[in-house]
């Protein structure tokens, strides 16, 4: 986070977006027992876990799930026109196989992962990208894992 943001972030605020990056209870009330660990109250955890989202710094609370494991995904791209860039990261974002949709420098311009079912989903959900943008898609399936964590350490000054 740059320094423009960091002094708009409480030490809960800290504390909510870094400790339960891998720990979230997993439990009937997980947001209480984050609660008591930081010696606050539910409510004041749910409020601050929405500020949050509405501010830009959480995306969402939830799981992450190995879909190659219980499904199937794959990363794939587009070299979307600058002029179209927009339009196509709307599209793409819309359908709900689709998640990490972003846009990079490069010929590809646009990454994203599409995640469901089987491998013939995906497929479909590709060619449904392809057929809508009339853009050919680069498909990049995975081949093998070797470390994936997405959880990171913010490193507060």
């Amino acid at each position: 986070m740059n320094g423009n943001v960091e002094p708009l972030l409480s030490t809960l605020d800290r504390h909510l977006l870094d400790d339960f990056q891998h720990d979230f209870p997993l439990d009937p009330q997980p947001f209480a027992t984050i609660a008591d660990k930081l010696g606050v109250s539910e409510k004041t955890v749910i409020e601050r876990l929405k500020y949050l989202k509405r501010f830009g710094a959480l995306s969402r609370v939830g799981p992450v799930l190995r879909p190659n494991r219980i499904g199937a995904s794959t990363l794939a791209a587009l070299a979307v026109p600058a002029d179209r860039l927009e339009t196509v990261a709307a599209m793409v974002s819309a359908l709900p196989e689709v998640n990490h949709n972003y846009e990079r420098e490069h010929v590809y311009n646009l990454w994203f992962v599409v995640t469901a079912a089987d491998r013939d989903a995906v497929d479909a959900v590709l060619q449904r990208i392809e057929r809508d943008t009339g853009l050919a898609v680069l498909d990049l399936p995975m081949l093998e894992d070797y470390f994936i964590d997405l959880g990171f350490s913010l490193q507060w000054r």
